[in-house]
Formats: C-alpha cells, structure tokens, sequence
C-alpha cells in the first residue's frame, strides 16, 4: 500500500439518539466525543437512526402502496 493516502481505521461507538442503542464498528469519522462501552472509553458519533430504530428492521414498516397495488389488481383480474 502507497503510504500516507489512506484514511486510519479505529473503533468508534455510534449512539442511536432515539432508542438509546450502542454499537461498536470501525470507522474513519472525526469526532472529539467519547463514551465509555464495555469497560473501555471509545470515541463516539450520534445517529438518528440504526438498525435498531428503523422501521424497515423493527417489523413496523407499513407497505400501504403496495398492499392497495394488490387489492386493485385482485379485483380487476382476481377469481370470480
């Protein structure tokens, strides 16, 4: 590898604002931040939204467009 052109990868904990959710990943973001996770002090970045407070992951995604698009469907060529 060329040195002095690629970014340097350290563990960073990223906080989800809204269930409160930690998780600890590798990361090149900037942040002057830190937390305590696990029994040690890492640097930390605030999300608004994780895996842990998106719809889509939590089960409550609602598919609306989709279940309307069916219905219309069933009903022009559905079984008589």
């Amino acid at each position: 590898m060329q040195a002095g052109i690629h970014p340097e990868y350290r563990d960073v904990v990223f906080v989800d604002t809204t269930t409160g959710a930690k998780f600890l990943a590798g990361s090149t973001v900037k942040t002057d931040a830190t937390v305590e996770f696990e029994g040690e002090t890492y640097p930390m970045v605030r999300v608004e939204t994780s895996s842990d407070s998106h719809p889509f992951y939590t089960g409550k995604a609602k598919f609306t467009q989709a279940d309307g698009a069916v219905d219309k469907f069933n009903k022009k060529y559905g079984l008589k």
